[in-house]
């Protein structure tokens, strides 16, 4: 049996903060006593770790994540065995990513592929969601196997017309199949068939520069298949997780639906809650680099946003971590901002990102580890094992120092990507040592970790609708 103490930090979870020692014994949590009573002192173990003066907190979970992706004639450039080590490196301990199923080919093929890309490879724990991009009466007889083996979610768009769009009747058929085998229907809502309308007209215009890509993919089209989306999954009788949330209008949407009492949840990204269309318009192509989608929007959507993070209407943030170097693929696009790779990356950066919301009096404490580490889990059928400390969970632990400083930058991160969305930016707040199932995988900023700790975490469903 080995047995790790953790000794003199304060523990932070979703539910609450208190200073204590953490006994984790054979991967897990074994018990947790405040730090100095007896129980506390009766701890024994191989190895003590100090974490007097800092937080220990939960690993994070991200729950939207694109290691290897396919996109636009390239590949996000982050592999499994760099993409999971850079979220060990930003305090997170479990990744949700996206298998995807090709037109005309099976779910089980697309998740096959998904399996073979991580295995063996990764850094922390994982596991799948299934991106449903053909509808058919097989593909639907799928879900319901799927959902049995813990793949229990599945992402449907209303963008991108011609690669993952769904139509209407696609959508109702696999929300009202979601509705009988227990799994989440996931959204990128926007419009794609009128997007791909003004981005001809802009393109006819001349207008071809990375900000015109925020400016035809408008927050109406958000807020417009948001709605679609809430409804068509009221008519089946399904609960709908909204992803990447970026404007007002979209989260004004998410709060009435949920004021009705559906089962209607959102998520947003570090990317809305930090950058503009500023970055967007940035000369010589810089802007290139934050061409996502759903795209950055003007600096004054982002109060809605915190504020939908604060009363919860907004549950969760997850990155949509999809990195594409800015040589040789965001330059695709050099010309036709149409062509430029969607996505931005920052697994790395999201719990330091939060971190910095607390010390900005955005959020709490506690409401930074529920929207980062508890309701990821719970969203996707992963807590208690994930994403809480408490025994029995597996120990998935960050050592956090929430006084140290840094600057975020390509030169020092650990992202297979040659540019930093945040570069600069100076934030309070680092991670010291990660544990992930016990095992230290960053050990005081040196990583100790391995390709192939990481194994594959079949999910229940989503524990909102318990």
């Amino acid at each position: 049996m080995s047995r790790t103490v953790i000794r003199g930090g304060l523990v932070v979870t979703a539910a609450d903060e208190i200073h204590a020692d953490v006994l984790i014994e054979d991967g897990r949590i074994a018990a947790l006593a405040a730090t100095g009573t007896p129980a506390a002192e009766a701890f024994t173990a191989e190895r003590t770790l100090d974490a007097t003066g800092k937080y220990v907190i939960p690993g994070g979970v991200d729950g939207h994540t694109h290691m290897e992706m396919p996109f636009g004639g390239t590949y996000a450039s982050d592999t499994f065995e760099t993409g999971t080590r850079a979220a060990a490196w930003g305090g997170t301990t479990t990744v949700v990513d996206f298998a995807i199923q090709t037109r005309g080919g099976t779910l089980r093929e697309g998740l096959d592929a998904w399996h073979a890309k991580a295995e063996g490879n990764c850094a922390i724990d994982y596991g799948f969601h299934m991106i449903v991009s053909d509808v058919r009466e097989e593909t639907l007889k799928e879900m319901d196997l799927l959902v049995e083996e813990g793949v229990t979610s599945f992402k449907q768009f209303m963008a991108y017309p011609g690669v993952f769009y769904s139509d209407d009747g696609q959508i109702l058929r696999a929300m009202q199949r979601a509705a009988d085998n227990g799994g989440l229907i996931m959204m990128h809502a926007e419009n794609g068939i009128a997007i791909d309308v003004l981005v001809e007209q802009a393109l006819a215009r001349g207008e071809s520069d990375p900000r015109f890509h925020g400016e035809v993919r408008k927050a109406l089209l958000e807020a417009e298949a948001t709605h679609r989306a809430i409804r068509l999954a009221q008519v089946a009788g399904a609960p709908l997780y909204v992803v990447h949330v970026s404007a007002r209008e979209a989260v004004a949407e998410l709060t009435r639906a949920r004021d009705e009492g559906l089962p209607v949840f959102g998520e947003t990204c570090p990317q809305y809650l930090f950058l503009s269309t500023d970055n967007l318009a940035e000369p010589d192509f810089e802007g290139a680099k934050y061409v996502c989608s759903t795209p950055l929007r003007p600096r004054d959507h982002q109060a809605a946003l915190w504020r939908g993070l604060r009363s919860d209407d907004l549950q969760v943030v997850s990155t949509d971590h999809c990195p594409f170097c800015f040589s040789g693929q965001k330059e695709l696009g050099r010309g036709d901002f149409s062509r430029i790779p969607n996505g931005l990356p920052g697994v790395e950066n999201r719990m330091d990102l939060l971190h910095q919301a607390v010390v900005d009096g955005h959020l709490t404490r506690r409401r930074w580890i529920d929207i980062a580490c508890a309701a990821p889990a719970r969203m996707f059928g992963l807590y208690p094992k994930k994403g809480t400390l408490a025994p029995g969970a597996d120990a998935d632990v960050v050592i956090y120092d929430p006084h140290a400083e840094q600057v975020i930058s390509a030169r020092t991160h650990h992202m297979n990507v040659d540019y930093s969305a945040y570069e600069g930016r100076r934030v309070t707040g680092r991670v010291e040592t990660v544990l992930s199932r016990g095992e230290p995988v960053i050990t005081e900023r040196a990583y100790t970790g391995h390709a192939g700790h990481g194994v594959y975490t079949p999910r229940s469903t989503c524990q909102y609708l318990d």
